[in-house]
């Protein structure tokens, strides 16, 4: 897949919809990407098959993101074949709403196992394996602090992704490595247009390599998310 002067991303979630869409950047901007999936393997591959059309490097790996031994696997395959990692997209979630009086006891541990706990493992695997100059990014919501009806429990999850994400900034310091997460509203969490440039920004660009745990809320549409991501990462 490539070598040891290659950068190499993980996205994981990223058979379809805006984990697609981000892998697809990535390898547009010169990264290896691991695509990751949890069942549909043919999805996964149409993904690999569009980036290496258009002269990219990527590999297909199934894992359960909220199983640890299989984030440990995909992250040792993909040292395997690359030689390092230097981008981890923690993109995997589900979401489902439903009152607190209403959800049961395997709604609400779905969501911790996907959104809290893979996005956990992932961090975990990253803050021990990536290379100096890495990226560790995280999907959040801008559901959080909103309090809407029926959103409860995901937006706990989502509310736990972004204070790991502070947490582990301030425990990755001087070792430039560094540590965001993005939370795109109802109105960009579908497109593309705009949050995927924004996120191969933060992967790439060096003028950012001392910012350190942020999360930007973004409740505009597609066309203003670049912009608005960068006004905040840039700074």
């Amino acid at each position: 897949m490539a070598n040891e002067s290659t950068r190499t991303a993980i996205v994981t979630g990223s058979s379809r919809g805006i984990g697609a869409a981000v892998a697809r950047r990535l390898a547009k901007d010169g990264f290896s990407v691991v695509v990751n999936y949890t069942g549909n393997a043919a999805e996964a591959e149409s993904v690999v098959g569009d980036i290496k059309q258009g002269g990219g490097n990527a590999l297909s790996i199934q894992a359960d993101v909220s199983d640890p031994a299989a984030m440990r696997r995909m992250f040792d395959q993909a040292a395997t074949v690359s030689g390092g990692v230097d981008v981890l997209v923690n993109n995997a979630g589900i979401m489902q709403l439903a009152k607190i009086s209403d959800a049961d006891d395997g709604f609400f541990d779905r969501h911790i196992a996907i959104n809290l706990k893979g996005v956990f493992n992932g961090m975990r695997e990253a803050a021990k394996r990536l290379r100096s100059g890495g990226r560790i990014i995280s999907f959040s919501s801008s559901v959080v602090g909103l309090y809407q009806p029926t959103y409860g429990v995901y937006a706990a999850t989502k509310g736990g992704v972004e204070a790991m994400t502070h947490v582990l900034a301030n425990e990755l310091r001087g070792r430039n490595i560094t540590v965001n997460a993005v939370a795109p509203g109802a109105g960009a969490a579908l497109g593309t247009t705009g949050v995927t440039p924004a996120l191969a920004g933060v992967a790439l660009s060096r003028s950012l390599r001392h910012v350190q745990g942020q999360t930007r809320r973004i409740r505009g549409r597609r066309p203003q998310l670049s912009r608005l991501l960068r006004s905040v990462l840039c700074r």
